[in-house]
């Protein structure tokens, strides 16, 4: 019998899971749970990490006796620490508008297709890579550690670089699986900042007689480890603030076409290629809430969703990831503002609002699947829908009517259970991360949504497509 912790944080909250193994099955609960609320500091979005550390702890006194603990988290962000191991400055939220307009001062030293050839990565200005050209404490800090390495650090004062968490700053090269060169060098980057780079599943130290294991530290990477299926034609999709799709691949796709189409190379726990696209998720329903309660509209996700349902399907479209969308604040009326720029009805009720962004995510994740499927010659039968939006039955049908195709959802906790079992197999209790899927497939509940109504949905799609490219 094994007990272990696993801490997912993500960028709008952030959970403690108590896990235990018998040998057959995988019980656990949520112990702990907080708000992860950014602070602003000097005109700048960042991490609360002193407040995050503090409920850390929290959890492990409420935790008792547990063998392990390991920590994943959002992707790209990170911590700079001086010489001295303390952070220089509180580690800015990829949220912060200080990158905008850097990709085009990029591009003058490294143009967009040898970028994206030497690291796989969709280039996006929230990317550590371009975080770290308008970083003034860059080029004074001795070490640099993401999210979940950090946190690592400040129980056990040890510093490593896990390679899934690595593979979404725009600095790793997918193919040699370690730092490329050529991007360093380019953008005087001292290879000397990043600590070690460590597989998933590494032992990082103790904090008070618990082990701490370093786990896949993107929590997509997590969550795509506890995907319960080992079909070679299925796809995934990782459903929560951000909604990642995508399938595993034996190796990289970097051609100027996949670049084109913004598809980005990441490192899966199990050393293949996540091969995905980058997609704002359910935040924008979580925006929408919270900017709807301070206009004194309080409303549950429930009655969000019933509002959706009672709507006029079809009505108007958004690109979940126009970039009118992408910052905080009075995101209804920017969806209205969408909405009159590209010449569409405009979504008036909140029913109508909450349902343009369901069915234009539904939408996005088809366009997202025909993209990869193009790049990889792959056929998908199946999609596994992992995580927070699993809950979300809605959602889920729509985007089996949208992507004609079933869906299987569930686990809910994916991400977690992604990180319980690699903390399994570092502790020798599981083999390997199949055995894993093996495991959460034969003991955790999935539903599946089947498709209806996909005639409706083909003639909808050409109007998206139409729209969001004309938009484009």
């Amino acid at each position: 019998m094994r007990t272990v912790l696993a801490f997912d944080f993500g960028a709008s909250s952030g959970r403690a899971i108590k896990a235990v193994y018998d040998g057959a099955k995988i019980s656990y609960e949520e112990i702990h749970r907080f708000e992860n609320i950014p602070l602003t500091i000097d005109g700048h979005i960042c991490h609360n990490v002193d407040m995050i550390l503090d409920e850390v702890k929290k959890a492990i006194d409420k935790a008792g006796n547990i063998d392990s603990l390991a920590f994943d988290t959002w992707g790209v962000d990170y911590g700079l620490l001086n010489a001295d191991g303390k952070l220089i400055h509180t580690p800015f939220h990829y949220r912060d508008t200080r990158t905008d307009g850097i990709i085009e001062k990029a591009y003058k030293k490294m143009p967009a297709s040898r970028l994206y050839s030497e690291t796989g990565n969709q280039i996006m200005n929230i990317n550590t890579l371009f975080q770290l050209l308008t970083d003034e404490n860059a080029q004074k800090a001795d070490k640099l550690l993401f999210m979940p390495d950090l946190f690592c650090y400040m129980l056990t004062g040890n510093k490593v670089c896990e390679k899934s968490i690595a593979s979404t700053s725009q600095m790793l090269n997918p193919e040699t699986q370690n730092w490329s060169e050529d991007v360093l060098n380019t953008f005087k980057i001292d290879k000397n900042i990043f600590p070690a780079l460590c597989t998933s599943g590494t032992a990082n130290g103790e904090y008070k007689g618990i082990k701490v294991i370093t786990v896949a530290g993107h929590d997509t990477q997590c969550a795509v480890a506890a995907m319960p299926c080992i079909n070679k034609n299925a796809a995934f999709l990782s459903c929560g603030t951000w909604s990642l799709i995508g399938c595993e691949l034996e190796e990289p796709v970097v051609t100027d076409e996949s670049n084109s189409l913004e598809l980005s190379n990441e490192l899966g726990a199990n050393g293949k290629i996540n091969y995905l696209k980058n997609i704002s998720g359910l935040w924008l329903i979580q925006e929408t809430k919270r900017d709807l309660a301070k206009g004194g509209q309080l409303y549950s996700y429930n009655e969000l969703e019933q509002l959706a349902k009672a709507s006029e399907p079809f009505k108007c479209f958004i690109d979940p990831d126009d970039s009118m969308l992408s910052a905080h604040g009075d995101l209804p009326n920017k969806i209205k503002e969408y909405c009159k720029v590209t010449n569409q009805p405009i979504p008036e009720t909140v029913g109508e609002i909450v349902r343009c962004i369901y069915e234009s995510l539904a939408m996005k994740y088809r366009y997202a699947l025909n993209q990869i499927s193009k790049c990889t010659g792959k056929e998908f039968d199946i999609l596994h829908l992992l995580g927070g939006g699993t809950k979300d039955g809605f959602l889920c049908q729509l985007t089996a009517d949208s992507i004609d195709m079933p869906v299987t959802a569930g686990p809910v906790e994916a991400t977690a259970l992604g990180n319980i079992i690699l903390q399994l197999i570092a502790l020798g209790e599981i083999n390997d991360i199949n055995e894993g899927r093996q495991l959460i497939a034969k003991t955790h509940k999935l539903n599946t949504f089947i498709p209806s109504h996909t005639d409706e949905w083909d003639s909808a799609y050409g109007r998206f497509v139409s729209i969001i490219e004309k938009k484009n």
